[in-house]
């Protein structure tokens, strides 16, 4: 069955199918490109994300790197960012193969239908013109046919009529016959015209319409398999990545279940081991005596050393509590407060409760300098041979150095011996180059090696210094020069007053901020500020007036308050310059 017989009358039902035929495709096409438009996005936003969480890389030397949980995630990350490149696929896919060639054919149907419609409205163009025709012809044939009969009328009542002459009957006669001749001739005409208008018809009617239809309908079950053809790549565009996007999910599982956090926990005590030995009691110390405290070998104190009874001690191993970091030598020392007398009881003062005396007096010359602690606090002595580290980071440190410079000076080894067998070449044949063209580059390769050789005496000498005083680390004081550490001892094996700060400090005090800094405080309000300020000195933070920032430890009377921003940078700025809400 085709449209031509079955519809033949139906040419406004079948312009009107076609067209909306046309319109269907021309809205799937605008779903499909709304469809690439959200998968488009969708990568990007993937990709942004993927970029968010993974800008921050960190070097091989940060300890983060080398955790399982770690790596998992960036695993995750990169495999994220494969599958928002396969979505940005399939958006691409579904522009080639849907939208711009539905769009291309689309334009060649309606170009295509315009002609079959031209040419229908021809066809109809030309039947009508022949009807008219044909309706003229008619329409005078009717006239002149009645003319010509009045005039036969009149012919016959003039030859009736016995007044009149015989002229008169003549020419009436005369126009009967000519008005007849007139009919007749309009009569064939007519007739003509009735035969050329059936024949335009049929040809209309059973073969010109019914070949534009079936044109039309052939086109309209092109469109529809086109648009069939669309609607399954609709589906096969995403099945063909579907395996990719199946690996990449594939990854994000191997990913999570290669962490392995037994192995985490050993990398995590690898790194942080300090090789300390854990503090021992420390003996109690009369003070209503005046007897000198007493070392214990034990104890994270100095060894036996003969001091003041009011003096500050300076050598105790604080695990947690936040304390400055600068050695005893850089304190002011505090007030000594009235001697006891020999026989009769202490000052009501410092009887009660010595200790309590002597942390108040800590506290009475400690608080003024705040301010600086704080700034101390973040700049850790850093030195050539590690030794602010803890012994067992030390040595790590040290044999990571000492390798690498083995690797450099085996380079330059093997480059030194190549130079010399190019030089023998070129003292053997002279036509191949110059031997005294060498000369510069084999002098430098030879200081480089006598440098690196010196660089690796020297590493070697401190890392069996590391090895050898692992358990003693801590008993023991350094003065540090341009040649390494040495001990610093008195005659007899004590440790004077004067001597050069204890690195050992540095050394518990970065220990220290380990644990400080492992996570950040909870705020315990917020701020605004009221001025504008540099914080050009360290350990401040510049603030802009108006800005909001969270409290994270108030004033503790030294004039500053500790505040951090969203993006978690810290520092101190002045009390005076904020107006401060503590949180209930």
């Amino acid at each position: 069955m085709d449209w031509g017989t079955e519809l033949w009358d139906q040419y406004d039902i079948i312009e009107k199918h076609t067209q909306s035929g046309l319109e269907l495709v021309e809205k799937y096409v605008k779903f499909a490109k709304e469809r690439t438009e959200i998968e488009q996005n969708y990568a990007k936003q993937l990709r942004n994300l993927s970029k968010k969480y993974n800008q921050k890389r960190s070097s091989k030397d940060e300890p983060e790197c080398r955790l399982s949980s770690y790596q998992a995630f960036l695993d995750i990350l990169t495999e994220m960012n494969d599958y928002a490149g396969q979505r940005e696929l399939i958006a691409e896919n579904l522009m080639m193969n849907i939208c711009i060639d539905l769009t291309k054919y689309l334009q060649d149907l309606k170009q295509e239908r315009k002609t079959y419609l031209m040419d229908a409205k021809k066809a109809q163009q030309s039947l009508e013109s022949t009807y008219k025709q044909l309706d003229s012809s008619k329409k005078r044939f009717e006239r002149e046919w009645r003319e010509a009969e009045r005039a036969a009328q009149h012919a016959e009542k003039t030859d009736q009529d016995i007044n009149a002459t015989k002229a008169d009957v003549e020419k009436a006669k005369q126009q009967a016959h000519m008005r007849a001749h007139v009919a007749d001739e309009c009569k064939n005409d007519y007739a003509a015209q009735l035969q050329k208008y059936n024949k335009e018809q049929n040809q209309f009617y059973f073969s010109d319409m019914p070949l534009i239809f079936n044109k039309l309908q052939d086109l309209d079950e092109r469109r529809i398999q086109k648009l069939a053809q669309g609607y399954v790549l609709f589906s096969d565009t995403e099945k063909h990545v579907m395996p990719i996007i199946g690996k990449c999910l594939e990854g994000i599982t191997k990913a999570g279940t290669n962490v392995n956090e037994k192995n985490d926990s050993m990398i995590v005590i690898e790194q942080n081991k300090s090789g300390f030995e854990r503090p021992g009691d420390l003996e109690f110390e009369d003070y209503s005596q005046g007897i000198n405290r007493a070392s214990s070998d034990s104890s994270l104190g100095t060894p036996k050393v003969s001091v003041d009874p009011w003096k500050k001690k300076t050598n105790n191993f604080w695990l947690f509590s936040k304390r400055s970091k600068l050695s005893s030598p850089v304190l002011a020392p505090f007030s000594t407060p009235p001697a006891p007398s020999p026989n009769g009881p202490p000052s009501p003062k410092f009887g009660r409760d010595p200790l309590s005396y002597c942390l108040k007096e800590i506290n009475k010359t400690v608080k003024p300098r705040i301010s600086s602690f704080r700034t101390l606090r973040r700049s850790p002595t850093v030195t050539e041979d590690f030794a602010h580290l803890p012994p067992e980071q030390r040595r790590k440190r040290l044999q990571q150095k000492l390798d690498e410079i083995c690797k450099e000076l085996q380079k330059e080894v093997d480059q030194s011996e190549a130079l010399g067998k190019m030089k023998d070449v070129y003292e053997k044949n002279p036509q191949m180059g110059d031997p005294a063209s060498l000369a510069s580059q084999i002098n430098q390769t030879s200081q480089n090696i006598e440098r690196l050789r010196g660089e690796q005496s020297k590493y070697e000498t401190w890392l069996a210094e590391a090895g050898g005083r692992g358990d003693t680390l801590r008993y023991k004081a350094h003065s540090f020069n341009n040649n390494g550490a040495n001990d610093v001892h008195s005659p007899d094996g004590a440790y004077s007053d004067e001597s050069t700060p204890d690195p050992s400090q540095a050394i518990y005090a970065e220990f220290d901020d380990d644990f400080e800094d492992e996570d950040l405080a909870a705020p315990i309000g917020k701020c605004t500020a009221m001025y504008n300020f540099p914080g050009a000195s360290e350990g401040t933070i510049a603030m802009q007036e108006g800005e909001v920032l969270a409290v994270v430890e108030e004033d503790k009377g030294d004039g500053w308050t500790r505040v951090r921003r969203n993006n978690g940078d810290e520092g101190y700025i002045p009390t005076s310059y904020v107006t401060i809400t503590l949180n209930k």
